[in-house]
């Protein structure tokens, strides 16, 4: 019998991966915070989730001018922000906004990460038999 470690894991290694990309992004519009004209990017982690627990099925585009059916952002690319308050410079960053998602998204990394760690501690113990 063979173990399909994609079913066994689900879809949390995809989320693992798209909360390090959003840490990423984070980190960059906090590091240019005070770079004119920088403007803040982050990830739609829910739309990309729902693109890939949408059906496999998907529309085929059978010539160059056909349109997506996917929202934007929702294969993972980088969207831009609109800033409740514009800056004089053109910086869309808000720092204390960047921080509260890059906190709000280290701690769902973590949770993320020990719900992995517990699957592959059930996966292990199955495996051994203990």
């Amino acid at each position: 019998m063979t173990i399909s470690f994609d079913n066994a894991l689900g879809i949390h290694p995809l989320a693992l991966k798209l909360r390090d990309r959003r840490t990423e992004l984070l980190a960059s519009n906090l590091a240019n915070a005070d770079t004119p004209h920088y403007k803040a990017r982050d990830l739609d982690f829910r739309s990309v989730l729902q693109s890939v627990r949408a059906s496999p099925l998907s529309l085929a585009a059978t010539r160059p001018g056909h349109l997506t059916a996917a929202a934007p952002g929702a294969r993972g690319e980088a969207l831009y922000r609109l800033p409740s308050q514009p800056s004089l410079d053109g910086n869309s960053v808000e720092t204390e906004q960047e921080q509260m998602r890059f906190a709000e998204n280290a701690v769902q990394y973590q949770a993320t990460l020990n719900f992995l760690s517990g699957k592959i501690s059930s996966l292990k113990t199955a495996l051994t038999g203990e």
